[in-house]
């Protein structure tokens, strides 16, 4: 081949820009490279700090094997509760998917053919993962008590991070680190590139650059004066200002997802550590500032109810809460594992004692701890099945693992509700396009990853990192293609 021949090769290859590098927008530009685009990341962070959420994560995928998702998947998935969309276009969306109408491709549910593509091609993408030099293994997590099936890359999302990268990189893909993407370049109604500090890059787009939880402004603007009680759960996080959101909805792009919420994760606010998670409160009691109850704090498995009772935590005052235990604690196997703070807890031989610490009514929570230790029954304690061992007649009840707490010392950790992602985003078809207001897709934009919206009530566990990888590896191919 001449040089003038492989010059006009390089010339003739398809362009495609990837706006973050978490697990979708590595997962995108790897793909997209390897079909012979050349490839170009766009990442605000310094590369110290790439990878978004995914590197800070341990990464847990809601699988039962490395081919195979987990046994409630798509049912968890399409059975998140959505509101009560219109009947007639539900009854319409039965139809040939080619007859439907605007009002009903724009709908913002979760599409049932999203997920199915989802839940095929989870499997081959892991595999095509591990073909990189990852390796995933069923390891311990803090889940004491858990109700599905959960893998994990070992190293964690780190992992997967440093061998996506090496891999894009050895593809030839571009990296530009400490550039943010500020705009859509549009021409005849297509997206042809991104505007970004440092000038415009061209070609198809991958939007994969997550969701806006280190924004106040717009954290403040969907989730209220309660956006402020609330911080990102880990450091990558903080680099997500919702530039992708904006950016798709000025060019026309519909949404999906509730807007109204967020992926909440209990935790420490004294920590600054990734994830600094209290798993553990199930096994105590958890009171607001004014020292009273307001949770079941066990109705289910830890791994199920977390994310539903940090909101009821995020609702109280100043959005805090303690989870309290006694000395009785110690008895639970491997609960420390449960606890993933770098702060020690408060302690002191009294409960009045530990109220003065917490600066919160020695006497409501003396009342509050009598009250609960009067309603505990007799029955096996059992903390690492769910064993009914339930309160009677109090209000709210704990359904499990209820007994008094009256052996000093006792100990508390704060918790807040933590902003794993947020809910809200754009709404992408099984290809990964960002489909329009009237349900059509932005030729040249895709997305994938915490930008495009998919929960809604309560979010299906272990399925957000898995989300990420399958449609990021979708939208590179089809940006690939199509630019």
């Amino acid at each position: 081949m001449t040089q003038a021949q492989t010059q006009a090769q390089t010339q003739n290859r398809a362009r495609v820009v990837v706006v973050g590098s978490g697990v979708a927008g590595l997962t995108a530009a790897v793909s997209a490279a390897e079909v012979g685009a050349a490839v170009t990341v766009v990442e605000r962070a310094p590369r110290a700090d790439a990878g978004g959420n995914t590197r800070h994560t341990e990464a847990f995928l809601r699988m039962r094997s490395i081919d195979a998702v987990a046994d409630d998947f798509e049912e968890r998935l399409l059975g998140d509760f959505m509101g009560h969309p219109d009947p007639a276009l539900l009854v319409e969306s039965l139809k040939d998917p080619g007859t439907w109408s605007a009002p009903l491709r724009a709908l913002s549910v979760a599409d049932q053919q999203y997920v199915a593509t989802l839940a095929e091609n989870a499997g081959p993408t892991l595999r095509w993962i591990e073909g990189h030099g990852v390796r995933f293994a069923h390891l311990a997590t803090p889940f004491l008590t858990t109700s599905t099936t959960r893998l994990m890359p070992v190293g964690g999302g780190l992992a997967l991070v440093e061998a996506l990268t090496d891999a894009a990189v050895q593809l030839g893909v571009d990296f530009h680190y400490e550039t943010t993407a500020r705009a859509l370049l549009l021409e005849g109604g297509s997206v042809v590139g991104v505007a970004t500090s440092r000038g415009e890059t061209r070609g198809a787009v991958v939007l994969a650059c997550g969701g806006y939880e280190g924004n106040a402004e717009l954290m403040g603007r969907y989730h209220g004066r309660g956006g402020r009680h609330t911080r990102p759960v880990a450091r990558g996080g903080h680099y997500n200002k919702g530039e992708g959101l904006l950016m798709a909805l000025d060019a026309g792009a519909a949404t999906a997802g509730d807007f109204a919420l967020f992926h909440a994760e209990p935790v420490d606010p004294r920590s600054g550590v990734a994830e600094a998670a209290i798993f553990a409160f199930p096994y105590g009691i958890l009171v607001n500032a004014e020292g009273r109850r307001f949770t079941d704090e066990a109705p289910g498995p830890i791994d199920a109810w977390y994310e539903r009772i940090a909101r009821r935590v995020h609702a109280q005052t100043d959005g805090v809460a303690y989870a309290i235990f006694d000395a009785g604690a110690s008895e639970v196997p491997n609960l420390s594992a449960a606890i993933r703070t770098d702060q020690p807890p408060i302690t002191a031989p009294t409960l009045d004692g530990l109220a003065a610490k917490l600066e919160i009514p020695a006497e409501a929570l003396a009342a509050t701890v009598a009250e609960f230790n009067a309603s505990c029954g007799q029955g096996e304690y059992l903390p690492l099945e769910l064993d009914g061992l339930a309160t009677s007649g109090l209000t709210p009840p704990k359904s499990n693992w209820a007994r008094p707490l009256d052996k000093g010392p006792y100990t508390a950790y704060p918790v807040i509700a933590s902003n794993v992602f947020t809910f809200g985003g754009l709404k992408t078809d099984d290809a990964a396009r960002v489909l329009d207001n009237d349900g059509r897709p932005l030729p040249g934009l895709y997305a994938a990853g915490e930008l495009t919206g998919l929960y809604y009530t309560n979010y299906t566990g272990s399925t957000s990192v898995l989300r990420g990888a399958v449609y990021g590896r979708i939208a590179g191919r089809g940006a690939a293609g199509g630019a």
